[in-house]
């Protein structure tokens, strides 16, 4: 009898995220996570930094492995998802050959943790639109850790419909 091969575990990562779009993810209007630049064919655990006025790293998304296609590709997705999104997100990718679209699978919104904890780590906050991959930093991967050691605030499952 054979056993279905086991999944690697996430690659952890930070990265930061403006506060209105986190809200657009509790709201489930924002249902993937769009950037220039990411990891191909690998799920994820994004801890996620919510930048000024918040300044704090306050959730961990877990995100499936990246879509990647064009910028027009990709845009057309998020307009599916959300109707009037597919201009910004065009616009921003504009530049770049290829853009990546995470699909957000799970949001557990833990205790904030303050940016100036983080910044003992980076020695700043974490650069919005860049990702940091934790276990590349034992200090980062310990923090990483403790933080997710707590219990969450929140706990949200995000579903995907099969695209139309």
């Amino acid at each position: 009898m054979s056993r279905a091969p086991e999944s690697a575990p996430p690659v952890r990562v930070v990265m930061s995220l403006y506060p209105q779009y986190y809200d657009l993810i509790l709201n489930r209007r924002k249902r993937h996570e769009f950037r220039r630049h990411f990891l191909p064919g690998v799920a994820t655990r994004w801890f996620v930094y919510l930048a000024d006025p918040i300044a704090a790293l306050t959730a961990v998304i877990d995100l499936a492995p990246a879509v990647i296609d064009t910028p027009t590709t990709i845009a057309e997705l998020a307009e599916q998802v959300h109707p009037g999104n597919g201009a910004s997100v065009l616009a921003y990718l504009g530049d770049v050959p290829l853009g990546y679209a995470m699909p957000i699978l799970r949001v557990r919104e833990y205790p904030p943790l303050p940016g100036e904890d983080l910044a003992d780590v980076f020695g700043r906050p974490p650069a919005i639109r860049r990702y940091t991959l934790v276990d590349q930093d034992p200090q980062l991967a310990a923090l990483c850790t403790r933080f997710t050691g707590q219990k969450p605030v929140r706990d949200l499952d995000i579903e995907h419909l099969p695209p139309t």
